[in-house]
């Protein structure tokens, strides 16, 4: 771990001394964050008709970045943040889980191009597509590859933007040719109607040879094919009036796939909806959140969506990432804005299994309260 480290020390230290020149000192810019997390779970029963143990933790995550504007049209980025190597979805530490040493990872590491009207990036990134939860694609998994999108600007009442996103990105390599490695490819639309106040965002998206478990638990692979259909409405300006809804469909035929359960075959939707009052941006400002989600087993990727919802994982399969569908559940979300950059957030999530793995459906109860600040 003093190796990782002292790395990273020297690998940012020349942009620190990058910084002092003057004459450049405009095109680099430094980011930080961080977050700590009170959190209990309770009444959370497991697929054989037994409960977890009731938990409380204490955790927090720490995340560095910076960004260099080598030329008008093209930059340079990273980030690194706290967090197991091995957990994509949560970057997120417990206390006394690492008294000793504090693991640390690349977030991200791209070189990014903008040019009028087309963008474009590659190596490891953000998720490009729109979206406006994390039930699809969690905000801490980052994916590798290519992305291109396309915007364009209309001056009219009825649509006043249209953006194409794209790209290739390579979740696992296999050695050999593109075609054979796990990956995925997407393709979307965002347009933005009536003075940016609705906006539809349809999308499809392919996964291909996808390991059903992750790292390197896996008995066999699966392809996903999922149609995706997004829309958000601004329905008032003060206060801050929000309403969104998502709908997915897998269209896969998994029928003749004797690697999965009869019972499984066909659960492939899933719909979220959302709707919110307040905004978060300057002290003293404040919101609520609902959002209800029926997400079937393959409606997405389990192990690359959120984790935040529910206690599931693939431990017993000698991973640590979330197995997050298949459940239907609430959260309701409260937040309130200490200064700039600074808020609480407190989160409250109940869920139910959709499909029993086992003689039970899991459950579980969870509520957070995060104190966020960033630099």
């Amino acid at each position: 771990m003093k190796k990782t480290t002292h790395f990273l020390f020297f690998l940012l230290f020349p942009f620190y001394l990058i910084a002092q020149n003057d004459s450049i000192q405009k095109k680099l810019k430094f980011s930080a964050d961080f977050r700590f997390r009170v959190e209990e779970d309770w009444d959370s029963q497991k697929s054989d008709g037994t409960y977890r143990d009731d938990r409380t933790r204490l955790r927090y995550r720490a995340r560095l970045g910076t960004t260099y504007d080598f030329k008008d049209w093209v930059s340079f980025g990273m980030r690194i943040r706290t967090g197991q190597l091995d957990k994509q979805q949560d970057a997120h530490l417990t206390l006394g889980d690492q008294f000793g040493s504090v693991p640390i990872a690349f977030e991200k590491l791209y070189a990014s191009f903008n040019y009028n009207w087309l963008s474009a990036w590659i190596g490891k990134n953000t998720f490009p597509f729109e979206k406006q939860n994390e039930l699809f694609w969690s905000d801490n998994v980052f994916p590798e590859g290519v992305s291109l999108s396309g915007k364009f600007k209309f001056e009219n009442d009825f649509l006043q933007s249209l953006k194409i996103n794209t790209g290739h990105f390579i979740f696992a390599s296999s050695g050999t040719s593109l075609g054979k490695d796990s990956y995925f490819e997407g393709i979307q639309l965002v347009s933005s109607h009536w003075q940016n106040r609705v906006k539809f965002f349809p999308a499809f998206y392919y996964f291909k040879n996808m390991p059903n478990i992750p790292d390197g638990g896996d008995t066999f692979n699966i392809d996903y094919s999922i149609v995706h259909l997004g829309t958000k409405v601004d329905i008032l300006k003060n206060p801050k009036l929000t309403a969104g809804f998502d709908y997915y469909q897998n269209i896969e035929d998994y029928k003749h796939n004797d690697s999965i359960p009869k019972q499984l075959q066909s659960q492939k939707t899933a719909y979220a909806a959302n709707a919110s009052i307040g905004k978060l941006d300057k002290k003293g400002d404040w919101k609520l959140q609902l959002t209800y989600t029926y997400l079937q087993r393959f409606a997405a990727v389990d192990y690359l969506v959120q984790n935040d919802w529910a206690r599931w994982d693939y431990s017993s399969q000698n991973s640590p990432d979330g197995r997050l569908t298949n459940f239907k559940g609430l959260e309701v979300m409260a937040g309130y804005t200490l200064a700039e950059n600074m808020d609480l957030r407190m989160r409250f999530f109940t869920v139910e299994q959709l499909v029993p793995y086992g003689i039970a459906k899991e459950n579980g109860n969870r509520i957070r309260l995060d104190f966020n600040i960033g630099f």
